[in-house]
């Protein structure tokens, strides 16, 4: 059947899934990362030539790696669009739909992987984060890796027999169509709707008496411990709040977010995270300044991992917001771990917006956001200009050193004679 054209709802989805799910002698890959679009494959394909993307070394033959799967296996369901609320908890639907046993990958590496066979398995693989500010040139190596790893994973597992089901998706589209014959009003609507899809469940607040002292957002919330068990809380924190946010302090100085969470995924019994934020005076800029100074993950009680943060402060009377948060040297705010332990955790917060100081109506601030003002973009711009207006300032330097003669010939008089001196 084809789906091209319409945005698959989650209803739709579950149906098409499920015969997948349905097969116990299954084993199911889950390949995820944070954005994805149809439009990628086809652009990147037709943009770079022979560099095309999805495309494997194997046997030094060159080979279109997903479309030599679709070929290939059994059965096979391409979903140009999906709603961004069936993706952002396909992983929460798949492991309430079937009795799965999440089984750990680490390193990407599934040759030293213990699997049961006759029981069905999930593998959760977290792709690298494709930031909205990377040229397409840059995306189209990133594209190379991923298309590595998804060639790795998938012979291996053919390689040791195990018959499997791939999924490959994302929580969000990497590019949303907007054609330049519509009318302006159905353009508004578009990105409308894209707003609209961005605050889809509202954030969580954390009270004291009748104030709400701290708000937290984000639209992707997942870790990854040890590099293999995936965790994602998004759904837990914001849609569900089956979250513990008691231990939370406030006051005008310090103030410390703290979630807890009980029994998130299979092997962790408990899981608390804290956002440690202060509030103070700088003179240099003569006004208060909130800043999330760390990050801090305690696992069953015991064991203890720190992050300190970068780049994540604003305005005491501002809330704060960055599109990409996490450990990854990519991201633009980074959580820097600061022990032993906390090299152990990989995070992943996207669109994560933040405010602990100076709510007013139980709503956030006005945002100050971690990408600075003067972007690449911006740079190039002024760095242009720069060289025009020399070369322009050149020319006319140039232009006012031109002389004319102030002695000319006389036909009807003797010959002009100019010595060499002059």
């Amino acid at each position: 059947a084809l789906h091209e054209g319409r945005i698959v709802s989650a209803q739709e989805l579950t149906g098409l899934l499920q015969p997948v799910i349905s097969q116990n002698s299954r084993n199911l890959v889950l390949f995820l990362q944070d954005t994805l679009s149809i439009d990628d494959f086809t652009y990147q394909s037709e943009s770079y030539g022979n560099k095309n993307p999805f495309q494997n070394q194997v046997n030094k033959m060159s080979i279109h790696l997903l479309q030599e799967i679709l070929q290939s296996s059994p059965s096979s369901l391409v979903l140009p669009a999906v709603d961004c609320e069936a993706t952002r908890y396909l992983l929460s639907f798949l492991q309430e739909s079937r009795v799965l046993k999440l089984a750990n990958i680490t390193n990407l590496d599934v040759s030293q992987l213990e699997m049961n066979t006759s029981e069905p398995n999930l593998l959760v693989v977290q792709l690298q984060s494709l930031l909205s500010q990377l040229t397409e040139f840059v995306k189209l190596y990133m594209f190379l890796f991923i298309d590595k790893i998804i060639g790795s994973l998938t012979m291996d597992l053919q390689e040791r027999g195990i018959h499997f089901s791939v999924i490959y998706t994302a929580v969000r589209p990497s590019r949303i169509s907007r054609r330049t014959d519509v009318v302006g009003k159905l353009r508004r609507q578009l990105m409308a709707t894209e707003e609209e899809d961005s605050l889809s469940y509202p954030p969580l607040n954390v009270t004291t008496g009748n104030f709400t002292c701290i708000l937290f957002y984000a639209s992707n919330f997942t870790l990854k411990a040890n590099n293999s068990v995936l965790i994602d809380l998004t759904n837990t924190t914001f849609v569900t709040q089956n979250v513990d946010s008691s231990s939370s302090e406030c006051s005008d100085v310090n103030t410390t977010l703290s979630l807890k969470y009980t029994e998130p995924v299979n092997g962790i019994r408990s899981l608390e995270i804290r956002f440690l934020m202060t509030n103070k005076f700088y003179g240099g800029s003569a006004r208060n300044w909130s800043t999330l100074d760390s990050v801090e993950i305690v696992q069953d009680e015991e064991k203890f991992a720190r992050f300190n943060v970068s780049v994540i402060s604003a305005p005491a009377e501002y809330s704060f917001h960055c599109q990409l948060v996490g450990t990854s040297n990519l991201n633009p705010a980074r959580l820097i771990p600061s022990n032993d332990e906390a090299k152990n955790w990989d995070v992943f917060i996207s669109s994560l917006q933040i405010q602990g100081f100076n709510i007013e109506n139980n709503q956030f601030s006005y945002a100050s956001d971690c990408m600075g003002f003067f972007t690449p973009a911006i740079w190039m711009g002024l760095v242009t200009s720069i060289i025009l207006l020399w070369i322009l300032t050149y020319g006319i330097h140039m232009i006012m050193q031109l002389t004319t003669n102030s002695r000319f010939d006389d036909p009807k008089g003797p010959a002009l004679s100019v010595p060499q001196t002059e």
